[in-house]
């Protein structure tokens, strides 16, 4: 799973984890499908008059889907360079405005909301403090949406992970988070509540749960470059780090092909705030 949370670093070095690649995390990162945004519309009956909040926006990839819809969208992000570059990339949108905060210290200025979005960030919010300051920042019957990109396998499909598992070893021994991403047909079933983040209690009713399919296929270069914007690889130092990922490339050319695919299941989570 992206940036599953077990795998996370404390939360206060997410700037830092990410910020160091804007440009690759950007251009190497899997963005969410057109099928999912319109269902989010559908869900929550957003239009151009809607106003959304974005926690975490990274390098823009989701707010500029939300921008095409034309509502007005205020992004937060935390890393300077990482919002340096969502500004970039949506600029030509009059309907953005991007904040260079974290969520729990964002000041809100007493402005509220139709729906808040979280896109593969709401993990590195504290709980404590995240849920009840979304709960704070909605309108009356406003939404929450949390998205995501859940990396699975397919039974009998060449898998990266399968054909590079004595790498990590040798280059990362005992690391207990290398492992194969779970069967799709696995992840389908589990369609109730958030997902991996932590419950919010009663600040939001039942949720609404849907999958999208999606995949990215990379030559050896370019799924070490993946991995690289990957908060698990950045964690590692470099002198670690730079060796795997060249072993890594290096298998992709010679045993499958120059070939390897990303597969995910895109996920989006959408609840109603309650009173």
């Amino acid at each position: 799973m992206t940036d599953d949370p077990q795998m996370r670093p404390n939360r206060h070095d997410l700037g830092r984890v990410f910020n160091e690649v804007p440009e690759l995390y950007d251009r190497v990162r899997p963005g969410y499908p057109d099928e999912l945004f319109a269902d989010l519309v559908t869900v929550t009956g957003m239009d151009e008059r809607s106003s959304v909040l974005e926690v975490g926006c990274g390098t823009g990839q989701a707010t500029r889907s939300l921008a095409t819809l034309g509502c007005s969208v205020t992004a937060i992000e935390p890393g300077e360079e990482m919002a340096a570059l969502a500004r970039r990339r949506i600029a030509t949108f009059g309907n953005v405005e991007v904040e260079t905060s974290t969520f729990e210290e964002w000041d809100d200025r007493g402005r509220r909301f139709d729906v808040l979005v979280a896109a593969s960030s709401w993990h590195w919010v504290d709980p404590s403090i995240g849920w009840r300051r979304a709960h704070d920042v909605l309108h009356p019957a406003g939404w929450m949406a949390l998205l995501g990109n859940v990396v699975v396998r397919r039974v009998g499909e060449p898998e990266v992970y399968a054909e590079t598992a004595d790498l990590h070893e040798r280059f990362c021994p005992g690391n207990p988070d290398w492992g194969h991403p779970p069967l799709e047909d696995d992840v389908r079933t589990t369609d109730e509540g958030w997902g991996l983040v932590e419950d919010p209690g009663g600040l939001f009713g039942s949720t609404i749960v849907r999958w999208y399919p999606t995949v990215q296929w990379f030559d050896g270069d370019g799924f070490a470059d993946h991995l690289r914007s990957l908060s698990l690889y950045r964690r590692l130092d470099r002198d670690v780090r730079e060796p795997l990922l060249d072993a890594i490339a290096e298998r992709i050319r010679t045993r499958m092909g120059d070939r390897a695919s990303r597969r995910y299941l895109s996920v989006l989570r959408v609840g109603q705030r309650t009173e």
